[in-house]
């Protein structure tokens, strides 16, 4: 099978890269990644093998990217831009990104034949549930231009597949950690900053008490459900990627160890609680999650040596975000 991954350099993406080089009917892999937010440093290792190539391309640049689609069986569509409060001090950013880059990509496969898309959804689409586990049914409440874009274009790939024939699966995807998720900035992967605070023996920085709870699913598990989702003959279809065991910030922390804290505001807008009903996926595609977050903490702790050399996190972002967030959302 020859795959196509976009954003394939960042966090996800990179641990989809090696998990798809141990799968022997892996022929070739090609990477589009921008490397704004993705880093070769994600793929030190996979770099090496001679079946992936990655090219340094912005998909809102349409004519750089499309011969890159010849011969493509799966397009992994992974890239975009993310974060909330950057969204909504820069949406048009976000829907050029995130929503006529997506277009770009669909138009790609139009040209040059290729017909499965596994789309990167997000669960930030569901906004502040009325009750959980949320379903892949329950309605949207699209608090951001961040969740919006995403929708948008996930919306985009349906409308494409019913008119141009192209299959899809989207995965909405919830609160997903691991190695190589982002340490620079104050709105990113909440374990990522932590664990670059505690490196640099800092006081963890909690929003709100600390008592709400989050669907952390390990981003393995997570690249073999696009894994699955490619291989499937199941087509458009959307499906819930998350643990369905949602466990408190406090309790992550118990996890990472350390005891110093400081407590910031609750940011406006915020859900007390993310709960994916995984059923469905379960059901449908036959995957279910495989490492609990203790032993998903346990792999993170024994990898340290990638979070002493990730990028600084400021302190006083934090402070920043904050700010933003009641100057927009209160």
């Amino acid at each position: 099978m020859n795959y196509l991954i976009t954003g394939g350099a960042g966090f996800i993406g990179s641990h989809l890269c090696d998990y798809l080089l141990e799968i022997k009917s892996t022929k070739k892999i090609i990477i589009i990644d921008n490397l704004k937010d993705g880093s070769k440093r994600n793929l030190n290792l996979s770099l090496k093998n001679s079946k992936l190539s990655l090219f340094k391309r912005d998909i809102k640049n349409k004519t750089s990217i499309l011969n890159l689609f010849k011969n493509i069986d799966i397009v992994f569509h992974l890239a975009a831009q993310s974060d909330i409060v950057p969204s909504i001090e820069n949406p048009i950013e976000y829907f050029e990104s995130n929503v006529n880059g997506t277009l770009n990509i669909l138009e790609a496969m139009k040209k040059k034949n290729v017909n499965k898309i596994v789309f990167a959804a997000s669960s930030s689409c569901y906004g502040i549930p009325k009750s959980t586990p949320t379903k892949e049914t329950d309605k949207f409440d699209l608090r951001y231009p961040y969740a919006f874009s995403k929708n948008i274009a996930e919306q985009m790939i349906i409308h494409w597949s019913n008119i141009y024939k192209i299959n899809y699966i989207s995965l909405r995807l919830f609160n997903v950690y691991g190695s190589r998720s982002r340490t620079n900035s104050a709105y990113g992967a909440a374990l990522g900053i932590f664990m670059k605070q505690k490196l640099s023996n800092r006081p963890f920085t909690i929003v709100g008490d600390g008592k709400q709870r989050r669907d952390f699913i390990h981003v393995r598990d997570v690249a073999k459900a696009f894994y699955l989702a490619g291989i499937s003959k199941i087509k458009n279809e959307i499906f819930n990627v998350g643990s369905g065991n949602p466990i408190s910030v406090n309790y992550l922390l118990k996890l990472i160890g350390g005891s110093r804290k400081i407590y910031v505001p609750k940011r406006p807008g915020e859900p007390n609680i993310t709960h994916a009903d995984i059923k469905k996926i379960k059901k449908i595609l036959k995957w279910k999650p495989s490492i609990s977050i203790e032993k998903g903490i346990e792999n993170v702790i024994k990898n340290i040596n990638y979070w002493k050399n990730a990028p600084l996190w400021n302190k006083n972002k934090i402070k920043i975000a904050t700010k933003n967030w009641f100057k927009y959302l209160s």
